[in-house]
């Protein structure tokens, strides 16, 4: 029977792959797999089941990373052995030595890229070269003298500033391995919105990642943020509460308590989103006491 794994390469790019259960893989296993034309090297990171009920998801992970578009997934050809495990270190040496060479020749061509990383093949006939740039790049020629001065197939291949931080790894700010070099597949759309809908602060070194650009992990809580908002008032919102009559000088959506700053002493008391009635603007009726001087209803 066959089944639908999921498998990962040094340089960080994620492939759907196939193996027939016989072969007794188990999660980080490495393995020897075959596409098209070339052989090649990986680790297990997720078994799915029998590939049959998983026909949708036989597609690239990433399609701005993987080597090859087409939607057919690798075929697992055996679980790596001792020797196949040395052959692949050996490469990871030369893949060092590739990326050396090819920042000889980036700089010979003077060409605004940025090296990220190198990735020979089990069979070494192909190397994968992931780089990141501004623009687009005319790298034609580059891959002219590449292949002369390596002897084989060369694929460069241009990722964007999120992959290319989730290719080299790290740690996040919250002290964890990041999100994308570990369980995050797919980038989501994230937006300043939904930084604000949470009430964080919108300093960009707070709400931005290793990458640069918005943290990824706004997005997981958010649905959950905006349901807490919905019964929750708004900063600067009138409001009364057993102390007498104020505004809404802060709140927190995860206690559901709001800070009311008091109107006549400017005291700030912080009650349960219960204790608090909202009385908007248009609400709030004066009218004259018997002292003769105004004060609110």
């Amino acid at each position: 029977m066959d089944l639908l794994f999921e498998i990962q390469f040094d340089n960080g790019t994620r492939w759907k792959a196939t193996g027939d259960d016989s072969l007794n893989l188990q999660v980080n296993d490495y393995c020897v797999v075959r596409k098209d034309f070339y052989m090649d090297y990986a680790r297990i990171i997720k078994i799915y089941g029998e590939s049959s009920k998983f026909a949708d998801l036989i597609k690239p992970t990433r399609p701005q990373t993987v080597v090859d578009h087409k939607d057919e997934p690798a075929v697992i050809q055996r679980k790596a052995t001792v020797v196949d495990q040395a052959k692949a270190t050996e490469n990871l040496a030369r893949a060092k030595s590739a990326l050396r060479t090819a920042a000889q020749h980036i700089e010979q061509l003077n060409l605004p890229m940025k090296l990220i990383n190198a990735h020979y093949s089990y069979d070494g006939k192909l190397i994968t070269i992931q780089f990141s740039a501004e623009g687009r790049v005319d790298f034609r020629e580059l891959v002219k003298q590449l292949s002369a001065s390596l002897n084989t197939r060369i694929e460069l291949r241009q990722i964007g500033v999120r992959d290319e931080t989730a290719a080299i790894g790290g740690i996040s700010p919250c002290g964890r391995p990041l999100c994308c070099c570990t369980f995050l597949q797919d980038f989501a759309s994230i937006n300043v919105k939904m930084a604000k809908e949470q009430d964080l602060s919108l300093t960009p070194s707070t709400i931005s990642g290793v990458c640069g650009r918005l943290k990824c992990c706004l997005k997981y809580e958010h649905e959950g943020y905006l349901e807490m908002e919905k019964h929750m008032p708004r900063r600067g919102d009138c409001c009364e509460c057993a102390e007498g009559r104020g505004r809404i000088a802060d709140r927190n959506l995860l206690t559901q308590k709001v800070v009311v700053e008091l109107d006549d002493t400017g005291r700030t008391l912080t009650l349960p989103k219960e204790e608090v009635r909202v009385v908007y603007p248009e609400k709030h009726k004066k009218i004259a006491p018997q002292d003769g001087k105004e004060r609110n209803k």
